[in-house]
């Protein structure tokens, strides 16, 4: 119901931006940055909303203690931010790399929704809204709903193994794109194995934001 009430809200959020900014809804040119910002917005509160429901209704009513969203140390952000940083810039890629020796336009399909989202922002103050949208809040609030209540309510129900594949298969459906499905589901099962074998979700967080942070940065240099 949260994730629902957040797509609603995402959709109708944006397509509001949308008008204000002067942008075809359905079009191919990238999307400004106001766009982006109020789309994840809107999905951000329908899971923040989810979160806490559940730790209200079912636990102490306090977000750290229910799904663990705290931060041991320093080294979960150094650890964290170097696993996400790997997954981007070569564990997804190899993943991925066979599969483009035989479909030559895989690469472009792949990368095409990252340029959509990053391709309108110029200039510093843009580039560091999106970092914050996509790169700070993002990783928080999914980490939040996917790691902290999706998994740890599966893991009080199915085996360990099963319960980080459904919660990393439910991220990736999450994104809505066919292509980097793999991909996302894969970089879900290491954000679900961190969760689990940490107890807590700052390591995942952390290489969350590494993951978005990297792309967003590169895509803006590169353009």
């Amino acid at each position: 119901m949260g994730f629902a009430v957040g797509l609603l809200l995402a959709i109708i959020a944006s397509s509001l931006a949308a008008q204000a900014v002067g942008y075809k809804t359905g079009s191919t040119a990238a999307l400004p940055v106001a766009v982006t910002v109020a789309d994840v917005a809107g999905l951000w509160v329908g899971l923040l909303a989810a979160a806490a429901v559940a730790a209200r209704q079912h636990g102490t009513g306090r977000l750290g203690r229910d799904f663990g969203l705290r931060f041991a140390s320093p080294l979960d952000v150094v650890a964290g931010g170097a696993i996400g940083v790997f997954c981007q810039y070569l564990l997804i890629p190899a993943v991925y790399w066979p599969f483009e020796q035989i479909f030559p336009g895989l690469a472009h399909s792949l990368s095409s929704p990252a340029h959509q989202e990053t391709g309108a922002a110029h200039g510093p103050f843009e580039v560091t809204v999106l970092l914050l949208a996509l790169a700070a809040g993002a990783p928080v609030v999914e980490e939040l709903f996917f790691r902290g209540l999706v998994l740890r309510g599966l893991l009080g129900r199915l085996p360990v193994p099963a319960a980080i594949v459904v919660s990393a298969l439910a991220f990736a459906l999450a994104h809505f794109e066919a292509v980097q499905f793999g991909g996302l589901a894969l970089f879900g099962v290491i954000l679900g194995v961190l969760a689990w074998r940490t107890g807590r979700l700052g390591p995942g967080i952390a290489a969350h934001a590494g993951f978005n942070a990297v792309a967003v940065i590169s895509l803006a240099h590169f353009r």
